[in-house]
């Protein structure tokens, strides 16, 4: 057992080192990229209902200091209440081209694949910037993207974020991806060449999504974003973590909610990363200090080490975020998260089904979610422009 905790500690270490290097290396991309002009993009947002955030989350898609974009934004149905919120803010910015897209019920087993499909086929734009509903963008963040898409051979560029609940659950749930989940992908990066995309915020060309097959290619894997990163990386061409830090909103779910998203990253990132999933037992830091000072009680100097070294992971984390120090009350709880975050890691390795926006999703050995309607239907969309949008807000 000592031999996992001084593992643990040595993984520490590690991320500490990542966290120090992406920062570095953030502020040498900032300082020494060329200016690479403003040419066109497309920012395709998908949308499922609505909650406290969506209205911001929106807002800063039109706000973006960039010279030259579009807005595309996508609900499965006209009535979805987020799709009243996307038209008033549509004519909020009449000087931002920008179109609501009614794709239709999701025919794949993935509807965020579904809806990014339609809206990239609507997009009139080669480079597509695709943001999550639950995401706020900073307002240099289409900059940002486009000059590291400039760089030699990068194909996809995608952006590590904050978590930010609004329920004691939820902010516990963030205190956690901040903490471990954070680190663990700046590791995965400093330790080898990127090979993933974060789902959260992407930027890639049209070009680049077609020549490994497509949006549509993926409607059937629930990590989308992990097969789309490993796709472009197997192609031969280069995939970017992002020196742009987007706000990941979680809402205020209760426990149960919570659990079920722990439940479905932990199955599906079992089936994504099959030996990487089983050496996280090292990021467990915590736990496995004290499994091992409950079994033998010597360990107690290797336990001590490990607490302190988890300590400075979070505290190293906290630079990477904005305000990253004022996590108030919630640090103390962090025992409490890394026990949840075990507890879900073990539950992991069991079971094949996931919850999903009420629906329960059954996984295959590669990720894929059963019941694929293939082939894919014909997809028929509906869209509406930004006067049509202020049109329809004064009926």
């Amino acid at each position: 057992m000592p031999a996992f905790v001084a593992g643990a500690i040595a993984y520490c270490v590690i991320a500490i080192a990542a966290i120090i290097s992406y920062r570095c290396a953030g502020k040498r991309r900032s300082e020494s990229d060329a200016a690479s002009g403003h040419p066109p993009i497309s920012i395709l947002r998908p949308l499922s209902g609505a909650d406290d955030s969506t209205e911001s989350n929106l807002r800063s898609l039109f706000r973006q200091n960039y010279g030259n974009f579009e807005v595309l934004l996508g609900v499965h149905e006209a009535s979805d209440p987020a799709a009243e919120i996307g038209c008033s803010i549509m004519s909020e910015f009449p000087g931002v081209p920008a179109r609501l897209v009614i794709t239709g019920k999701p025919l794949v087993p993935n509807a965020k694949v579904w809806s990014l499909s339609a809206l990239a086929r609507e997009a009139r734009n080669e480079i597509l910037v695709m943001a999550d509903s639950d995401v706020h963008l900073p307002e240099d963040a289409c900059t940002t993207l486009v000059e590291e898409l400039s760089r030699p051979d990068v194909a996809l560029v995608s952006c590590p974020y904050r978590a930010i609940g609004a329920s004691p659950w939820s902010r516990l749930q963030a205190l956690g991806l901040n903490t471990e989940f954070v680190p663990e992908i700046l590791t995965a990066v400093f330790l080898r060449e990127c090979d993933f995309a974060i789902g959260c915020t992407v930027a890639t060309r049209r070009r680049d999504l077609e020549a490994i097959g497509g949006l549509e290619s993926m409607g059937s894997y629930l990590a989308e974003d992990f097969v789309m990163g490993q796709r472009m990386a197997q192609s031969g061409r280069r995939v970017l973590l992002s020196r742009v830090m987007v706000d990941h909103h979680i809402g205020g779910a209760d426990f149960a909610s919570c659990w079920r998203h722990r439940m479905r990253w932990t199955r599906s990132t079992r089936r994504s990363r099959r030996g990487g999933y089983a050496g996280e037992i090292f990021t467990k830091t915590l736990m496995v200090a004290g499994i091992a000072f409950a079994l033998r009680r010597e360990t107690a100097p290797f336990v001590a080490a490990a607490v302190a070294a988890r300590v400075a992971v979070v505290c190293a984390a906290a630079t990477v975020f904005p305000d990253g120090a004022r996590a108030g009350f919630y640090w103390l709880l962090l025992p409490l998260e890394d026990v949840l975050s075990f507890s879900a890691w073990v539950a992991g390795f069991f079971g094949e089904t996931v919850g999903w926006r009420g629906r329960a999703l059954r996984l295959d050995a590669e990720g894929r979610i059963g019941a694929v309607v293939q082939p894919a239907p014909e997809m028929r969309t509906v869209s509406i422009d930004s006067v049509e949008a202020a049109d329809r807000l004064r009926l």
